[in-house]
């Protein structure tokens, strides 16, 4: 026969565990022989063990799968349950019942559950700076900050909670942007219920940086506050999805360059906190964009985002003058071509046709008479205006010879215009003196005919 049960004290214990973790209810008993084990939440039956062996005929199906004993060391008197998968409906007032030949006992505990803070999300527009994070139990402190700091007042801010199936939540906290947008480092502390964790987002949208192509360029990216083992990621968005340029694990100093060659990052710098990136000779098509740096420590997160524009490189004023330069010679090989293929031609051609019509009239219109006096030696000058080509000066030489069978003067061979068609020559008798330019701008001679037809000097040809 049993004995009488002996009833021990009720025990009473505190357990928290973290979604969705495995946990242990704790539960101990007096081995002696033979045990019966039930557990319960409240009035809910969540595990049986009797006749040696687990019971689950009677067990509520919210636990179903997810419990079980430490059977092997029940003999030891460890009734402990190992509760599976934590939820937050599992959170309350449980009781472990055991029962011997000395008598019964129980043990209760009070469970808590937690989500913990896995990340905070900073995202930033034109007027408003949001800070939110999602799967979480219980609902957490959110503080704000800002840097330069700014009075406590200024930093009015929404926060609104929803719960999803699971019972989990998703916080997310508003904050009006203070004056210009580049003008402060945001912080955006999330605290948990129970004050043991303290995650932190902070985000900075720096001015647009505008560089020419080819020159070198630096994009700031500093840490706000000392880290230690974080990771840095850079990424550059055009106008698709972001793409992971860069990245760095300051524990492994493992580095990634996705572009080696063109972006690097200074690794004694890093190790104090700063991951500026170094872009050698930017393209204006495939490095004009956003950038985004990433840092992240224990439990925080630091976010700057940079809008680079690469433009056209512009023109010195010496390399103006070496392409003003180029230009003006260009320009002046280009008339030179020009006139050597085009203009020369045609200008030969109407020297030659109008060369052809001045000998035309010389010889075949009588310009000169014959019938010169022997031992004649005449030098006839005539100077004569421009006519449509570009001969400035007519000389015409004649020179008599001793003896000459036709009586016709020879001309000079290198005369290239045409001369007046009313020019003509008379002169005979002994020789004279040479033409002289007269007022009428023509050249006539200082010998003029008497009336028997001799030359006079001092007398001009008609």
């Amino acid at each position: 026969m049993y004995a009488a049960y002996r009833v021990f004290m009720p025990k009473h214990a505190n357990v928290t565990c973290i979604i969705p973790d495995d946990c242990i209810l704790p539960c101990s008993f007096r081995p002696t022989g033979t045990v019966v084990i039930h557990w319960y939440k409240q009035q809910i039956p969540v595990h049986s063990y009797y006749y040696n062996k687990d019971q689950f005929g009677l067990q509520n199906k919210h636990f179903s799968g997810r419990t079980g004993l430490f059977n092997s060391n029940i003999p030891h008197g460890n009734a402990s349950l190992l509760l599976r998968r934590v939820k937050v409906q599992d959170k309350g007032r449980y009781k472990c019942y055991t029962s011997t030949r000395k008598g019964n006992q129980e043990v209760f505990i009070n469970l808590e559950v937690k989500a913990l803070i896995q990340s905070v999300i900073m995202e930033m527009t034109d007027e408003m700076v949001t800070c939110s994070s999602h799967n979480i139990y219980p609902v957490p402190q959110v503080t704000w900050a800002t840097d330069p700091p700014s009075a406590q007042e200024a930093l009015e801010n929404s926060t609104i909670k929803t719960t999803d199936h699971k019972g989990l939540l998703t916080v997310e906290s508003t904050l009006r942007i203070l004056g210009n947008l580049s003008n402060y480092t945001y912080f955006c502390s999330f605290i948990a219920a129970d004050k043991t964790q303290v995650w932190t987002a902070s985000r900075k949208n720096q001015e647009g940086i505008t560089q020419e192509e080819g020159h070198a360029l630096s994009i700031p990216c500093i840490a706000p506050r000392s880290l230690q083992n974080f990771s840095l990621i850079w990424t550059f968005t055009l106008s698709s999805e972001p793409t992971v340029i860069f990245r760095y694990e300051s524990k492994t100093r493992h580095t990634f360059n996705l572009w080696e060659g063109q972006a690097e990052l200074d690794q004694d710098l890093l190790l104090l906190g700063d991951g500026s990136l170094l872009l050698h000779k930017p393209d204006i098509e495939e490095q004009s964009g956003m950038y985004t740096c990433t840092l992240s420590g224990l439990q925080s997160r630091h976010t700057v985002q940079t809008r680079v524009n690469i433009t056209v490189a512009s023109i010195s004023v010496d390399e103006q003058s070496v392409q003003r330069s180029w230009w003006s010679t260009a320009a002046s090989a280009a008339f030179f071509l020009f006139t050597v293929t085009v203009a020369l031609p045609q200008c030969v051609r109407k020297r030659a046709t109008e060369t052809r019509s001045a000998a035309h009239r010389f010889n075949g219109a009588g310009f000169v008479e014959v019938g010169l006096h022997k031992h004649l030696n005449t030098t006839a000058s005539y100077v004569i205006g421009q006519r449509g080509v570009n001969c400035n000066r007519l000389q015409l030489q004649f020179e008599a010879q001793d003896e000459v069978a036709d009586g016709t003067p020879n001309t000079a061979h290198d005369c290239t215009a045409a001369l007046p068609p009313a020019a003509k020559i008379e002169q005979e008798g002994n020789p004279g003196g040479p033409l002289v330019e007269g007022d009428d701008g023509l050249l006539s001679s200082s010998l003029e005919r008497d009336g028997f037809g001799n030359i006079e000097p001092g007398h001009h040809i008609s």
